[in-house]
């Protein structure tokens, strides 16, 4: 899955970025390949904290868990839709 990361310069020179689908991954970088450094770190625990969250929330309910794998779009064919080749 691709993020968004929306990157502004602050008052002291570093990036901060924000990624646009999960608004609570914040961080700043003193340079672009940092700041990337940065936001893979912060994303990964927003989500492992979403999950974990969900989960608890959740502990109660019989349910069943699947994993749902989305492609990078370079991966797709041109041919077929997201949704067909995801479902594939």
């Amino acid at each position: 899955m691709n993020y968004t990361i929306s990157i502004q310069q602050n008052k002291n020179g570093w990036l901060t970025g924000q990624c646009e689908q999960i608004p609570e991954a914040i961080t700043e970088g003193r340079d672009m390949d940092h700041l990337m450094k940065n936001m893979y770190d912060v994303i990964t625990e927003a989500l492992e904290i979403r999950k974990d969250d969900f989960l608890a929330n959740h502990k109660d309910i019989d349910c069943i868990r699947k994993v749902l794998y989305l492609p990078d779009e370079e991966k797709l064919s041109p041919k077929a839709s997201k949704r067909e080749q995801v479902y594939a």
